[in-house]
């Protein structure tokens, strides 16, 4: 089975591709709606957006940028757009851009990306729901800022505004996510001068020009932690993931180990083969290199499957549990309490309907699906197809036997 290039760690490169001065192709860029809302967004502001689909490169060449609009009724579907400001500030030192949307669970202001946005020397006010950002004479001054908390998206945001600047620029706490270091370490091969890349210290000299180029994205640790769960849940599973990076996986793999698959790793595959019995193995989510957020859901529907008592808690967003109902209509013994859920197992799945309501939410419940006895049936799978390629696909290339139906 074989990996997809990032959706997280794309669209970061996408807005990026806004400083330089020609056109930079981006190779390894998944087939997903994420990727196609934000080539909207972008060609929104004039610049041509070219996406070879067979070839998965996307060209993006911002020399006929006229417009510095993020507009609401594109930006309100995905909250990533909200990059747009730190690519409009760094290119043109003017950007307006709406509040961001996506998906419907837990408060995720923006105020983070604003005080820093000021802190490297913009000029910030709110108007009818939008942002409207301004550089003092075109170009930030740069600054020192420092995260309180750390985040993948105000960190990703700052840097875009900082390496076209004045001068230097110091982000202090930031993330260390392997989608923030792909992006700095991609601007650093388009003339950017950034150090510290991987640290939680950035340090960013500003330069008056970004060279056209290729750059590369990285290999979906999600998408690659998923299929391991998914592996070591359905018995009798033997599955090789290609294209993969394991070290973006952070302590993931360490937590995985616990579950005594039979795990093999070099350095781009990865095999897992499922155990007889699945152990209880309780998680904590935590930033970059702790367990992912965006996993915890898989793992908790790996748990009701397990033999003993886990939990599940989530220290990022405390809210991202609405897959809990869903998978006790399944049957699962799953009780939320606050940002924490106890789940008691095993249980015997059998299938019925479900909904889903967030990207991660939506392929726990396919994989509850593929342990249940019987059919079940996932809706509003249109939250699976913003950040997971052909999941139908490469999950019935291993034996599982999925069927979209239009309705």
């Amino acid at each position: 089975m074989t990996i997809s290039g990032s959706k997280n760690a794309a669209l970061p490169l996408m807005a990026a591709a806004l400083l330089a001065d020609g056109p930079v192709t981006i190779t390894n860029v998944p087939v997903l709606n994420d990727i196609f809302t934000f080539n909207k967004v972008i060609a929104e502001t004039g610049t041509e957006v070219t996406y070879d689909r067979d070839q998965r490169e996307l060209t993006i060449d911002p020399t006929q940028m006229d417009s510095y609009v993020a507009p609401y009724d594109l930006v309100r579907k995905m909250r990533a757009s909200f990059y747009m400001t730190g690519a409009l500030l760094g290119a043109a030192g003017y950007a307006r851009v709406s509040l961001p949307g996506g998906c419907a669970w837990g408060p995720r202001p923006v105020n983070l990306h604003l005080e820093g946005f000021r802190a490297l020397g913009a000029e910030i006010e709110m108007d009818g729901g939008y942002v409207i950002a301004k550089a003092p004479n075109g170009r930030l001054p740069g600054g020192s800022f420092t995260m309180t908390p750390s985040s993948v998206g105000a960190t990703v945001n700052l840097v875009l505004a900082a390496v076209r600047a004045k001068g230097r620029s110091v982000i202090r706490n930031a993330a260390m996510e392997p989608d923030v270091v792909n992006l700095c370490e991609n601007l650093n091969t388009l003339g950017a001068r950034i150090s510290g890349v991987g640290t939680p210290v950035l340090t960013i000299e500003g330069t008056d020009r970004i060279q056209p180029g290729t750059i590369n994205n990285t290999p979906d640790r999600i998408e690659t932690g998923t299929f391991m769960i998914a592996a070591a849940l359905l018995p009798g599973s033997d599955v090789t993931l290609t294209n993969t990076l394991e070290r973006d996986l952070g302590s993931f793999t360490d937590t995985f180990r616990k579950l005594n698959t039979g795990l093999e790793i070099t350095d781009s595959t990865i095999r897992v083969r499922s155990a007889d019995r699945i152990p209880p193995v309780s998680i904590q989510t935590a930033i970059y290199p702790g367990f992912p957020t965006d996993l915890q859901a898989q793992w908790a529907t790996m748990m009701a499957l397990a033999d003993g008592k886990s939990t599940v808690t989530d220290h990022i967003y405390p809210d991202r549990f609405s897959y809990v109902p869903e998978l006790v209509r399944l049957g699962a013994d799953v009780e939320r309490r606050d940002n924490m859920v106890v789940i008691k197992g095993p249980s015997v799945l059998k299938g019925a309907s479900v909904m889903s309501t967030d990207l991660r939410a939506s392929v726990s419940l396919v994989m509850a699906g593929l342990a249940a006895e019987g059919e079940t049936e996932v809706l509003r799978v249109y939250h699976l197809d913003r950040g997971y390629e052909t999941l139908e696909d490469k999950l019935n290339a291993v034996g599982a036997q999925i069927r979209r139906v239009s309705e």
